[in-house]
């Protein structure tokens, strides 16, 4: 039977995903929209053209 984390791991954990995941994923979703408007506009022209 596993062991149930302990509070310190539950911090390192929270920590990680705080300071390090969240940050790195909204840059990835916010740079791939702008990378997908960019590419869409190369190919459909500009907004209103």
């Amino acid at each position: 039977m596993e062991q149930a984390p302990t509070e310190a791991e539950e911090r390192q954990t929270f920590i990680l995903l705080v300071v390090f995941l969240a940050p790195i994923l909204s840059f990835m979703i916010v740079g791939g929209y702008g990378f997908l408007v960019w590419m869409s506009q190369l190919v459909l022209g500009p907004p209103g053209g």
